[in-house]
């Protein structure tokens, strides 16, 4: 008995000294000595099948949302380069009834004062939330690109969501992919040159001449496409409607003078006269046209008649919101869906004094206008920041938004309570859309639907929803029929703000906007001609012809880019 406990006891220490030795190489074999055979060696099989099939279930596939494939609740913050941008996620129906099915919530960030300083100093310090949207033309998405501050949506959409691919537009990938191959941005409101060829029938712009409709008939409809007409009317208007509700009347309102010029002054006068953009494949400068020349001198005139008042050269957007639902301008050279909502004061109070779209300032031709019209570039772009706090379920929203579902959810809303199926189509209950149609901003808090949230809405999509328009909006949309041109070539030709040209680019914006003001405010034409050619030269010692060059290469870009869509 004795020699079998010692026996026993030697087999026990063996044993025990066994599983230390054991242990310690499980340990090495777990530790920086990834290749240790021992540490493979002690998963399970039938583990390492569960991790694979795992995997396998995890594994994104194109043909299915993968948004899906977890809906638990997060919340992405999201800014928005636009102060006047008055909506919050979560404060109405349809952005609750996408954060219950996505589990997305998203925080907005809006500037309070200069978008640009808001976000140059997020660019500065490094600290942009997980989206960013602002217009494409602005130098932050340049920035925010070269800085390495923003992620590629074709590599995320690669690695985590291959649905995205589905539901994006080759044409919109393709027109944004740099020079490094990747994707950084996707556009709203775009619409390809197929597209134009699909829907451009029934597109309309948003570049409009209007006048108050009562004002415009109690003085015979008169003619205003020539100076003369033009001004005789903007007298007769003073003359007849000195004061609207006890205020002076503004004859005339245009788009705000800004740091760069001035809308109307620029993009909206030349398409009014149908100045060309190029001559022979050569890039035109409009603004020193003789047409544009006529009219600015027009304008001048009209300033030294007194038509011109103050308050166009100081107001900016709320200003000008505040003085349209008055009713205080008699006619203005300024886009339609900035005013939507005072429109719908107006006609509210009274249909006659609504504004209307007539014909503008023409050529010496009479041609009708050249309006620009959707292009490829679209309205505004949204990229996703490098800091963003879930990557794989930031691409996956950003696929949502984009397909039909996600369109629709943000057009119609959720059924059943801002749209149903009537008469086999689906489209806004009658309540929804008698208030959509009557007070947007009343709808915008009630239902949060018809692109609330447009920062990735689709205007060719939509277009299966969208209700027929209505008065006081149907007018100025239906003029615009037929006016309206795709000018994508002309997108995407500014340099880089801190390049040679990019520079002088700036120097120049600076320029045109110190002396458009001058220019309409000079006491006589020969101090017009004067000021003007004073700016003539001083654009070219800025370096003007060496931008036109590289504006020139990038132009010719487009165009073969563009053709290769149409194959």
């Amino acid at each position: 008995m004795k020699m079998h406990g010692v026996k026993m006891r030697s087999v026990l220490a063996i044993f025990v000294a066994a599983i230390l030795l054991f242990a310690l190489a499980a340990c090495s074999g777990s530790g920086t000595n990834n290749n240790s055979t021992a540490g493979k060696e002690e998963q399970p099989a039938e583990q390492k099948e569960t991790a694979a099939q795992n995997e396998t279930v995890q594994q994104p596939s194109p043909d299915e949302p993968g948004w899906k494939q977890d809906t638990s609740p997060i919340t992405f913050d999201w800014y928005l380069n636009f102060s006047w941008f008055p909506n919050k996620w979560g404060a109405d129906p349809t952005s609750q009834y996408v954060t219950k099915k996505t589990g997305v919530n998203i925080n907005f960030i809006v500037p309070a004062g200069n978008e640009n300083e808001k976000l140059n100093t997020m660019i500065a310090s490094g600290t942009l939330p997980d989206f960013i949207t602002l217009g494409w033309w602005e130098d932050g998405v340049r920035s925010m690109i070269e800085g390495d501050m923003v992620l590629p949506l074709n590599q995320l959409a690669e690695e985590y969501d291959p649905y995205f691919f589905k539901v994006a537009d080759p044409a919109k990938l393709s027109w944004y992919t740099k020079e490094d191959g990747n994707v950084y941005v996707y556009p709203n409101a775009s619409s390809s040159p197929k597209d134009f060829e699909k829907y451009g029938v029934n597109y309309v712009s948003n570049q409009t001449f209007v006048v108050r409709k009562d004002m415009y008939e109690a003085l015979g409809k008169p003619d205003m496409r020539t100076p003369e007409g033009f001004l005789d009317a903007l007298k007769a208007a003073k003359e007849k409607f000195p004061e609207v509700g006890g205020q002076p009347l503004i004859p005339f309102g245009m788009h705000e003078f800004t740091d760069t010029g001035n809308d109307s002054l620029e993009d909206y006068l030349a398409n009014f006269l149908a100045i060309p953009r190029e001559k022979d494949g050569k890039l035109y400068d409009r603004l020193s046209d003789p047409e544009s020349v006529r009219w600015l001198k027009t304008f001048r005139k009209a300033n030294e008649m007194g038509l011109l008042a103050k308050d166009i050269f100081i107001d900016k957007r709320p200003q000008m919101e505040e003085k349209i639902a008055q009713g205080r301008y008699f006619a203005m050279l300024y886009q339609r869906s900035d005013f939507t909502a005072q429109q719908n004061v107006l006609y509210a109070q009274d249909p006659n004094s609504v504004y209307i779209a007539v014909d503008g300032p023409a050529n010496a031709k009479l041609d009708p206008p050249t309006l620009n019209g959707p292009g490829i570039s679209g309205w505004t772009v949204t990229l996703i920041s490098k800091n963003v706090k879930d990557k794989e379920r930031a691409i996956r929203f950003l696929s949502y938004l984009l397909s039909e579902e996600g369109q629709k959810d943000l057009y119609l809303g959720e059924k059943g309570f801002t749209y149903d199926t009537i008469d086999g189509k689906d489209q806004f209950k009658p309540e929804a859309l008698e208030l959509l149609n009557t007070d947007r901003s009343a709808f915008d808090k009630q239902y949060g639907a018809s692109y609330t949230f447009w920062m990735l809405m689709d205007t060719n999509m939509n277009l299966q929803w969208a209700p027929p328009s209505v008065e006081p909006f149907k007018q100025m949309e239906d003029w615009t029929k037929g006016k309206t041109i795709s000018v994508s070539q002309f997108d995407q030709l500014d340099p880089p703000a801190n390049s040679e040209e990019g520079i002088s680019k700036t120097k120049i914006d600076q320029l045109k906007s110190a002396t458009l003001p001058k220019l309409l405010m000079a006491k006589s034409d020969e101090e017009f001609d004067h000021i003007f050619a004073e700016f003539l030269e001083k654009r070219e010692q800025a370096g003007n012809a060496k931008l036109v060059a590289y504006k020139q290469v990038k132009y010719e870009e487009n165009v073969k880019k563009l053709q290769e869509f149409l194959k």
